[in-house]
């Protein structure tokens, strides 16, 4: 196996994996989104909030779909480049992966189906409380994988025993140190995502005509949301930075971008890590403000020297942490000031200026680019561990030639990128001509 192969099979799963988390946040986020505004129409069943669910349920779809499609390749690819690894943690990987599994096929065959297609033959609360269940099953969907990949981070409730991972306690595995705050962070960035495309779409529209009231209270609904996640975001990551401390000192070092172990941590905002050098260059700093956020042993923070062979990479994880940080912050001052400029103006979007609205438009990926760049770090940092500590990522890859995984990753690129222009211009039809309305009984719109 040579380097160029294990760094290609990375690349090949890491993008699938992106495509499938951006779907599946924008579905999840979507979902409790939809919930709302369905349970406000139970007041008035052909009034606004009915029109904001109708409208808003199509993208839904879409997502859900695109998020489904995306799943297969991760799982195929779970087994074919790393083909050793569910032989080393099957005990552990197997019933999370089929739990998932079936929630997918209980979700799906239960509360979809009726969600989209039910609304004619169920009552007001009865089509309600089936949307609730759409976004609690949405919920359970995301749950499995996200306890899987942060039990492979912070491993707990099992023992390594001849290169097999036994089972001791399945609430260990379960409720890993990680979860938690990989699984806030996750629900955030989700509800994030779905908040900021309504704000967006919703200010697009008012470029070419007025808002109409299911617009102005989807608008409201979706800035209220995005204010208060934007902060509960800092709170998760917060947290997923102390893990990582105490559970993944050298991808703490990397984040930190702190080499020498024994010196006085700074808190470095920006810079330029130099691997040669083992120094940052043009570096933002907070003098000895960094501590809290790095490893520790017997004699003090441990920096990347104490990695020596066995660090993640220290470039990309260092950039990737502060790309998620600063669209963090970039929505966070957006969906504020937004606030702020329209509490006055019943939420109508249209009182904003052009610019503003232009800049919502373009802010509704904000929490896209946020999610991969998280996404990346928490991959990247856990390099070259597999399974945090024991098992590497060159120990679990597979055999395939080079020029076979590049070709695939062309080809699921290139698909990917079809989707996303796909699910775009969707998104900017149903926009610009909206949606045709679903008839609640024969004989009436």
């Amino acid at each position: 196996m040579t380097h160029t192969t294990l760094w290609l099979s990375q690349v090949q799963f890491f993008s699938s994996l992106a495509f499938m988390a951006l779907f599946l946040a924008l579905e999840l986020g979507l979902a409790w989104m939809l919930a709302y505004f369905r349970l406000r129409s139970l007041s008035a069943p052909a009034g606004p909030w009915m029109a904001a669910y109708r409208f808003w349920v199509r993208v839904f779809a879409v997502a859900f779909i695109l998020a489904f499609a995306a799943g297969l390749p991760v799982l195929i690819q779970f087994g074919s480049l790393w083909p050793s690894l569910m032989g080393r943690i099957g005990d552990v990987a197997g019933p999370l992966l089929a739990a998932g599994l079936t929630t997918v096929f209980i979700f799906k065959s239960c509360f979809l189906g009726a969600m989209l297609f039910g609304e004619r033959q169920l009552s007001d609360r009865a089509h309600a409380a089936v949307v609730v269940m759409v976004a609690v099953g949405a919920t359970a969907m995301a749950f499995w994988p996200l306890t899987l990949l942060s039990w492979m981070h912070t491993p707990a409730g099992a023992y390594l025993l001849d290169e097999h991972y036994r089972v001791t306690a399945w609430l260990s595995i379960i409720f890993n140190p990680s979860l938690p705050w990989y699984l806030g962070l996750f629900a955030g960035a989700s509800l994030l995502a779905a908040a900021c495309l309504v704000m967006g779409v919703v200010a697009a529209q008012t470029l070419r005509r007025p808002a109409e009231e299911s617009e102005r209270l989807a608008f409201r609904a979706a800035s209220r949301l995005a204010c208060v996640v934007v902060i509960l975001q800092v709170v998760f990551a917060a947290g997923a930075g102390l893990v990582a401390a105490r559970y993944q000192p050298a991808k703490a070092a990397a984040t930190a971008g702190y080499w020498q172990s024994g010196t006085q941590p700074d808190l470095v905002f920006f810079g330029w890590p130099d691997t040669a050098r083992q120094e940052n260059r043009a570096a933002l700093r907070w003098r000895h403000a960094g501590g809290r956020w790095l490893g520790r042993d017997q004699k003090g923070a441990q920096g990347l020297d104490k990695f020596s062979g066995m660090a993640p990479p220290v470039a990309l994880t260092f950039f990737s942490f502060r790309i998620a940080a600063l669209a963090g912050l970039l929505t966070m001052m957006t969906a504020w000031l937004s606030w702020v400029k329209l509490r006055r103006h019943a939420y109508d979007p249209a009182c904003l200026s052009r610019w503003w609205r232009h800049l919502l438009a373009v802010m509704a990926f904000s929490p896209w680019i946020m999610l991969q760049a998280g996404a990346a770090h928490i991959l990247l940092g856990a390099y070259p561990y597999a399974v945090n500590g024991t098992i590497t990522v060159s120990e679990i890859t597979g055999d395939t030639p080079a020029g076979l995984l590049a070709g695939g990753l062309v080809a699921f690129l290139g698909l990917y990128v079809l989707f996303v222009a796909g699910f775009m211009r969707m998104l900017g039809y149903i926009s610009r001509y909206g949606v045709v309305p679903v008839a609640r009984r024969r004989g009436r719109a």
